[in-house]
């Protein structure tokens, strides 16, 4: 790796960190994917602690959950969303579209989405920014095809405004490849999120599988959610992408497939 002095942003997991050499360079644009219940949501809640703990400027775009249900999970790991909203320390951005709301989204719109971050960003105030969209697959829905050249844009317009990124991205479970294709060829980091039963009971992994300017681990992890903490790792296993992916061919087919039908 090059001398250079590379600032890199805590994800506010200490482990993770370690296999991060330290955390996520500022700036990046990082994929969190992986099937529901996997851990990725959690994963953003300890990047945003971590970022009103450190005085970063803080947004969380939620497309699946209301603002108080964000608020009410992230007590059950001891992170207080809502003291640091009302310090305005943090802006949750809704976008289940409660019109109602001061910080709600009326639509599904990139371009209303970038507005409506770029308008939180001022009102927090000058300085280094934490953004979390959990998910950004929620904007593309109806147009998958569209994945990458959004991601482009959305990239684009948030590295000038200092933002450090997490978004997250359901994936196939027949694939494992992330909903919306190309969209991972444009994020700077891709941290893979998987969750299979075994013996009766939930095991959950990551690998990281792409970090610019990173020599990160290459092997997969293990961790667990657990209750008033959060993530904790709990070491490297056997276990490779490899075994939980089809084989390349048959993902290679069914890829191939999905693009002629975008493209038609």
């Amino acid at each position: 790796m090059s001398s250079v002095k590379i600032e890199r942003l805590s994800t506010g997991i200490t482990d993770l960190d370690k296999i991060l050499m330290g955390g996520i360079p500022r700036g990046f644009l990082v994929t969190l994917t992986g099937e529901p219940g996997a851990g990725k949501t959690i994963t953003c809640m300890h990047f945003i602690a971590r970022g009103i703990k450190d005085n970063d400027k803080c947004i969380y775009i939620t497309t699946e959950e209301s603002e108080e249900s964000i608020v009410v999970q992230a007590s059950q790991f001891n992170f207080d969303f809502k003291n640091a909203i009302q310090e305005n320390k943090l802006i949750i951005i809704d976008a289940l579209m409660d019109s109602e709301k001061e910080w709600s989204l009326k639509s599904l719109d990139m371009e209303e989405l970038v507005g409506k971050v770029i308008e939180a960003k001022k009102k927090l105030g000058y300085g280094r920014g934490r953004l979390v969209i959990d998910s950004l697959s929620a904007f593309w829905l109806d147009k998958p095809a569209m994945a990458r050249k959004l991601t482009y844009s959305l990239k684009k317009v948030l590295s000038k405004w200092d933002f450090t990124t997490l978004v997250t991205s359901q994936y196939a479970i027949t694939t494992a490849e992330s909903f919306g294709f190309g969209a991972e060829h444009i994020a700077d980091g891709i941290i893979r999120f998987r969750r299979i039963v075994k013996g009766g009971r939930i095991h959950r992994y990551l690998i990281i599988e792409k970090m610019r300017q990173t020599e990160h681990s290459l092997y997969v992890h293990e961790f667990e959610i657990v209750d008033g903490i959060g993530i904790t790792l709990m070491g490297q296993v056997d276990e490779r992408k490899e075994d939980y992916v089809l084989p390349y061919e048959v993902k290679k087919k069914i890829m191939e497939a999905k693009e002629k039908q975008e493209i038609g």
